[in-house]
């Protein structure tokens, strides 16, 4: 842990916002996050965390804090017209015993809920109903300072920027405003959720009750189903051509509409569907990707979505915002000097940049993958699932990358306290005498 204790503030109380808050908590930092809305109700669906994400939780101490999750206990791939392409009966053993941590899936409301009571029994502060206007510097013991709609101005040392895809931090950063919307992507998920109470089928409650992870791929489409809060909820996922009107990011579905969008799909996915009493459909929005994460200042970093959205084909949103605030928590944690704040920022952009790049780039080549129309590399692709995985000399030609040795060896192994160790370790910063002194906390002024 270093010398120095900044004051910090992360914008947004979100899932990055609270993971960045307490890995800079565990680093020694005073932290305060400022969130735009009056109440914490989180909303939403399932989400999974994959071993690159779940491994941090021994890291930040989460385990204690962890409410219902499921832990997938079998693969399968199917075609849109039910026919098996692959299963994996190992697939829980394999995940730990290959990457040291589970694949685990939650309601997005419980894993909330959880980081939320670990960063404020850590000590951090949420400040509610704060909407971030902008940024101002004075030269002061604590040089930024962050301007609210409500009048009040907050100082600190680093702003981190964890507002989500429509970003005030990221246009403030970029010096403009918000004239580049996100775009759509062309997609659209249905997303429903299931309780177990509400399918009598019995075929369907045991495949709920045993977690299991199912994927369907069909032309322009695909479906995934997973277990949530222990086998008591099914989190069912549709992923079709986007055809909300262009203003319109999320509404009410259409029940009818969505039987009719999969007629012809899988008859077991089919009788699921029939269970659902409510839909909403969300446009798959994106961002293009930054050159840069810090501002000139070097007193503002983005993270999360504000920094690098995710589409969801490979489920890496929740866990590249985890990896974004674990790594930042880590090299803020080699702090000696208020001068030093910039250079960890540096680190910090190199560390992150080209990966999160990376993975975005892994992400659209998995959305292709899944949604060939019927044909011959619809054809090909079963082809390549039905030899099976464990026998291609080219993992990489592998069309389901949670499946291929090699993308997951690259995706879920990545360990960030060995990245970040090794990345100090290479650039050691020059140590000058210093007569600064750290402050105790947030200064607001009126």
């Amino acid at each position: 842990m270093g010398e120095i204790k900044l004051d910090i503030i992360v914008i947004g109380a979100g899932l990055a916002g609270l993971a960045a808050a307490i890995g800079c908590a565990l680093a020694g930092h005073t932290v305060s996050i400022l969130e735009a809305t009056q109440e914490l109700a989180e909303i939403g669906a399932g989400i999974k965390l994959t071993p690159n994400a779940t491994r941090l939780f021994q890291l930040w101490g989460i385990d204690p804090y962890l409410s219902s999750p499921c832990e997938p206990q079998t693969c399968s791939i199917y075609n849109y017209k039910g026919e098996l392409l692959t299963y994996d009966g190992n697939f829980a053993t394999k995940m730990r015993q290959e990457f040291g941590a589970p694949s685990l899936d939650f309601h997005r409301v419980d894993l909330h809920r959880c980081l939320l009571k670990r960063a404020q029994d850590l000590g951090v502060k949420i400040l509610l109903g704060h909407t971030v206007r902008d940024l101002t510097h004075a030269n002061y013991e604590t040089p930024v300072g962050v301007l609210c709609n409500n009048g009040e101005t907050y100082w600190c040392h680093l702003v981190i920027g964890a507002d989500g895809l429509w970003s005030q931090c990221r246009s403030i950063l970029l010096e403009k405003p918000i004239a580049d919307p996100p775009e759509p992507t062309g997609d659209l998920a249905f997303r429903i959720v299931l309780p177990i109470e509400q399918i009598s089928d019995p075929e369907l409650r045991n495949m709920v009750q045993k977690c299991e992870l199912q994927t369907w791929m069909g032309p322009d489409s695909h479906a995934v189903a997973y277990s949530l809060k222990g086998g008591t909820l099914l989190n069912l996922v549709l992923l079709r051509p986007d055809d909300l009107p262009e203003n319109v990011s999320k509404m009410d579905a259409d029940l009818e509409e969505m039987w009719e969008l999969f007629e012809g799909w899988d008859p077991r996915l089919r009788r699921l569907l029939t269970y659902a009493t409510e839909v909403r459909k969300w446009k798959l929005l994106h961002r293009p990707h930054l050159d840069t994460i810090i501002n000139k200042r070097r007193t503002l970093v983005l993270i999360g979505d504000a920094a690098h959205p995710m589409l969801p084909y490979l489920a890496q949103g929740a866990c590249s915002a985890f990896e974004d605030g674990a790594i930042l928590g880590l090299i803020l944690s080699h702090v000696n000097f208020k001068s030093d704040v910039s250079t960890r920022l540096e680190l910090f952009e190199e560390m992150r940049l080209k990966r999160t790049k990376d993975i975005a780039h892994a992400t659209m080549l998995q959305r292709h993958l899944l949604h060939f129309p019927d044909g011959p590399y619809q054809q090909r692709r079963e082809e390549l699932f039905r030899k099976g995985a464990e026998h291609l000399e080219e993992w990489e030609l592998f069309p389901a990358k949670w499946l291929c040795r090699t993308t997951r060896k690259w995706l879920y192994g990545y360990d960030a306290v060995k990245h970040v160790e090794e990345a100090v370790s290479k650039s050691p910063l020059n140590v000058v005498a210093s007569t600064e002194h750290p402050v105790t906390g947030p200064q607001r002024t009126q």
